[in-house]
């Protein structure tokens, strides 16, 4: 397969994949569920615009994968508008209740963050999916949610991952009785091939729907506003309110009046030509664009994909941003954050000089030193291995006929926090992701946004949309971001290919997730880089841990390519887990 090499397009040699490559002319929907993509291509063969059917997937997503994503949770979004030839982001991520404060949450949570619901912030994902139709799409809420209301109400197939996750949160959580009245009505939580139906959650999105047919408003707009003020200001936010109260959380039903999503500029660096966007420092975002930034002076194509020297220069490159990460990233409303020094070609420069070819990090890096912003990090200490799974999440990426794109990280899930009976959702538990030291970038604090690890990515050639890009997969979203940029960029892979491609990731940094586990110098690797790599990286000081083949861990990357000059949409979607891409 070759085509044109300037364009950064699948110049490389052919490699096998386990999904054929994806293309169409009309538009391309990749998602982690198939028939969450289904819905969305739906939308668009109907009229609807790639904000549209980005939406409905994304809703779709919140019924299909519960032990990963919720409505009452999060939905980071970042989009172009072709009309307006803008990038812009939608930060669809709740803040901790006024009433939350580190005091609180200790003596109340014995020193942690336990799961439940004191983990619980003001959920964000209805209002993101609104704020998004209502700015950038074309069609009502009714329209879009149509698919998720079929999904919840008739029911779909219970697949493998969904019967083995549920069955596990079931054992581990069998005292949260709203949960399990929803997914374990009989006692047993469902085996795959039998249909799962959440009549609770199909009430709610008819309510919602009930809300925007029922609005005076004369405006599309106004009527979506509808929308999200009967989730927000209504009986539904009453309910999740009170909820929390019994449950000795601490959200009310003046956070809930008074939280909104906002749209916030992006940031980007260049990469080679490719403008990398992300979202800002309210979620880990920034580390991608930082990483390739820091990675851009480096001849990582003449090192060979996934050589010794190749992976070791990656993974350096990322403690080094993740140590920025933990020094300097937060909600910018509440900490100061020195984004433009951090992306800086001067910055990338300095900080480029710090990876030794010859030797690993055996720890986290320092942080980068900024003019203005003092203080001494204080030594981590090592953790043991995590205590229980990290990484629900999801994601949905599409690009229509006009080179709109979206791209959406939704997430949350039934596993943190108790869903609220007779709403069949979940408070959004990604106050899981906050420190309680005062002087941490992410520490908890009153109405503050907690670092947020879904960030969704999109990538500008020559101003145009080249590519929409993102995963699930915690902390190792932003490695498998970067890994599978870097092997469409540098190595000219298809997309298919690229998001099959063997990866490794590093844990050298504290968790995003509470309590926050440390593990210096420890690099996963893929089964299937070779052996004679994994000793090689284990003599440059690499604590190597090898993993299986196509380990879920690693990420499942979904992406679509535009060719602007053929008019050709290459999708893709990560054979690791149940995503898919399909095109018209």
């Amino acid at each position: 397969m070759t085509t044109d090499k300037a364009m950064g397009l699948f110049y490389g040699t052919p490699q096998e994949t386990r999904r054929p490559p994806v293309m169409g002319r009309k538009g391309v929907v990749a998602s982690g569920h198939y028939l969450a993509s289904q819905a969305g291509m739906r939308i668009l063969q109907s009229g609807g615009n790639a904000t549209d059917a980005g939406v409905a997937g994304g809703i779709c997503l919140n019924v299909l994968l519960p032990y990963l994503t919720n409505l009452g949770g999060v939905a980071p979004i970042i989009l172009y508008s072709a009309r307006e030839r803008r990038v812009t982001t939608i930060s669809g991520l709740g803040r901790w209740p006024r009433s939350a404060s580190i005091e609180a949450m200790k003596e109340r949570g014995n020193g942690e963050i336990p799961l439940g619901i004191l983990r619980c912030v003001t959920p964000a994902a209805l209002d993101a999916w609104v704020m998004a139709l209502t700015r950038y799409g074309t069609m009502s809420f009714a329209q879009v949610a149509a698919p998720a209301l079929e999904l919840a109400e008739n029911g779909f197939g219970v697949d493998r991952s969904l019967s083995m996750a549920l069955a596990m949160q079931h054992e581990a959580r069998a005292g949260w009785a709203s949960t399990w009245a929803v997914f374990a009505p009989s006692g047993k939580t469902p085996l795959p091939g039998e249909v799962l139906k959440q009549p609770d959650l199909a009430r709610t999105l008819k309510r919602l729907m009930r809300a925007e047919a029922a609005s005076k408003a004369k405006s599309r707009e106004g009527r979506l506003h509808a929308v999200r003020d009967a989730f927000y200001k209504g009986p539904i936010a009453k309910t999740m309110a009170d909820f929390a109260q019994r449950e000795g959380g601490f959200l009310t039903r003046e956070d809930m009046a008074d939280f909104a999503v906002r749209e916030e500029p992006p940031v980007s660096v260049n990469y080679k030509g490719y403008q990398v966007y992300a979202c800002g420092s309210w979620c880990q975002g920034p580390t991608v664009p930082q990483t390739l930034k820091l990675l851009e002076g480096i001849g990582l194509a003449k090192m060979g994909h996934n050589s010794p020297a190749y992976l070791h220069h990656v993974a350096e490159a990322i403690k080094l941003t993740f140590a920025d990460r933990e020094r300097y990233y937060g909600d910018p409303d509440f900490v100061k954050v020195p984004m433009d020094v951090l992306l800086s070609e001067a910055y990338a420069k300095e900080r480029r000089q710090r990876i030794d070819a010859a030797r690993a990090w055996p720890e986290m890096p320092s942080y980068g030193e900024v003019s203005g912003f003092g203080g001494a990090r204080e030594r981590l200490k090592a953790t043991v291995a995590p205590r229980e799974p990290k990484g629900d999440t999801s994601y949905i990426c599409v690009i229509d006929k006009d080179g709109n794109g979206f791209s959406a990280t939704p997430s949350d899930f039934t596993g943190d926090a108790p869903i609220v009976p007779g709403l069949g959702i979940v408070i959004s538990g990604r106050g899981n992701q906050s420190w309680l030291d005062p002087k941490h970038a992410s520490s908890l604090q009153p109405w503050k946004r907690p670092r947020l690890t879904p960030n969704p990515g999109l990538v500008m050639r020559n101003g145009e949309l080249f590519m929409t890009f993102g995963t699930p997969g915690g902390d190792q979203q932003p490695q498998a971001m970067v890994q599978a940029f870097l092997n469409i960029v540098e190595f000219g892979m298809s997309p298919q290919e690229a998001v099959e491609a063997p990866r490794a990731g590093s844990w050298s940094f504290p968790n995003s997730f509470w309590p926050h586990e440390y593990l210096p110098g420890r690099l996963s690797l893929e089964g299937r880089i070779p052996q004679e790599t994994q000793r090689a990286l284990a003599s440059l000081g690499h604590d190597v841990e090898a993993l299986r083949d196509f380990a879920p861990g690693f990420g499942h990357v979904c992406a679509i390519v535009r060719d602007g000059n053929r008019g050709v949409l290459h999708g893709a979607a990560d054979s690791r887990f149940i995503s898919y891409a399909v095109a018209w």
